[in-house]
């Protein structure tokens, strides 16, 4: 994985509450291996990535050193949410999916009913936490700098800033990034992939790794379907293709559509 190898994710850490911490990333299982072409593909050799002056050996020393660390940290924060029943969601996807709007329209939906906090992932600014707290609920902002994604470290972090009671719902929105967050696992019992048709049908195959780790695909902003040359079922056999088991809900967190069937996932997997 790339940020294991370059450094993007060190530096400039900020987490509302407290000074910098250190960064350290995650591991995906999803390698493509098919060379199509004379088209460059420096994904192939045993790192899965590239980077200039150092040797795929070494990226892997590299990335096993880091992600190791990451994992402990990961498995960590899945005990102590396990511990109080606090169901945690990875939101991840691309910028402007529309992830901080089904998060808001999701916490009214969900007032009075489960108590709620979120994290909030961005390089810069604390716009998203202050959307959530509009809505009553709790936030922290992790502003990540130069990093491209929330690591273990962050949401241990974040979390321990929050007063959530037990059997509560902690929802973790990540950078917007269809690349680095794939992997990285934060301590969350699902990814949850938010992919706006504005993006097109083909993206769960141009990235893989995100919908390969995910359990559930929310297709966003159905509303611009009668507008958009987009094809669902074509969508639908494209992210299937990359993880057969993934579920799938349409809706548009703006207007409505879609939202109860959401809220019957969240309810089934507080159950679970």
């Amino acid at each position: 994985m790339m940020c294991s190898t370059c450094g993007c994710a060190s530096g400039e850490l900020k987490i509302e509450g407290d000074v910098a911490v250190d960064a350290q990333p995650v591991k995906v299982p999803f390698r493509p291996r098919k060379r199509v072409s004379a088209d460059l593909h420096y994904g192939l050799g045993i790192a899965g990535t590239h980077a200039p002056g150092l040797s795929q050996r070494r990226m892997v020393e590299i990335e096993t050193g880091v992600l190791e660390k990451n994992n402990r940290l990961a498995a960590h924060n899945r005990a102590h949410f396990g511990s109080q029943q606090i169901l945690a969601l990875n939101l991840v996807s691309s910028p402007g999916s529309g992830k901080t709007t089904l998060l808001t329209q999701t916490l009214l939906r969900l007032r009075g009913q489960v108590s709620c906090a979120v994290i909030e992932g961005d390089q810069q600014t604390t716009r998203d936490a202050e959307r959530i707290r509009a809505t009553g609920v709790a936030a922290i902002q992790v502003n990540t700098g130069k990093g491209c994604h929330l690591d273990a470290q962050m949401v241990h972090d974040a979390f321990h800033r929050l007063s959530l009671a037990a059997n509560s719902l902690l929802f973790i929105e990540n950078v917007g990034n269809l690349v680095c967050p794939a992997g990285f696992d934060l301590g969350e019992r699902h990814k949850v992939a938010v992919l706006s048709i504005t993006e097109g049908e083909d993206k769960p195959l141009k990235y893989p790794h995100m919908f390969a780790a995910a359990s559930l695909m929310i297709l966003n902003k159905i509303d611009l379907l009668p507008y958009l040359d987009f094809d669902m079922e074509a969508c639908v056999a494209n992210a299937r293709q990359v993880n057969p088991d993934i579920d799938i809900i349409a809706l548009s967190a703006a207007h409505g559509e879609g939202m109860d069937q959401w809220l019957d996932w969240l309810e089934a997997q507080r159950c679970a």
